[in-house]
């Protein structure tokens, strides 16, 4: 998804608030959630953000998302930030995020996903880096 970072997103030093940002990650794991699980998801956690770089107010600010991991309802979705000098044609990646998603049913709790298809070594290796994080948290 993209988004204009206009100058209502303005943190105090004229670049782009940071809770900004994070709601518009908010937004596009949502989005690779639901599509997912094809039913309604809801953040369980932000599990790490790394901000790497300042974005600009009029920047175009480019967010992907996809599933690194699924277990019985939840899901790890991975989120890249890239911002876009929309004069020069210059793309920063600007920020990665990890968050853990719940599916939930009508009836508002937890309900099962399916399965992820792991077709790349790409594919793969987040697949357990994912696992291997959940597991040290868990544990």
């Amino acid at each position: 998804m993209s988004v204009f970072a206009d100058p209502q997103s303005r943190n105090i030093f004229g670049s782009v608030h940071g809770g900004w940002i994070l709601r518009q990650v908010d937004h596009a794991a949502y989005v690779a959630a639901a599509r997912h699980a094809g039913k309604h998801a809801v953040t369980a956690s932000i599990d790490r953000v790394d901000f790497r770089s300042p974005i600009r107010i009029g920047d175009l600010v480019t967010l992907c998302a996809e599933v690194h991991w699924v277990g019985r309802t939840s899901m790890v979705i991975g989120v890249q930030v890239e911002a876009e000098d929309l004069l020069s044609g210059r793309v920063r990646h600007t920020a990665s995020c990890l968050l853990t998603f719940v599916a939930i049913g009508e009836d508002f709790r937890p309900t099962v996903v399916p399965g992820l298809k792991r077709e790349t070594p790409e594919e793969e290796s987040l697949w357990e880096a994912a696992r291997t994080r959940r597991a040290r948290n868990q544990g």
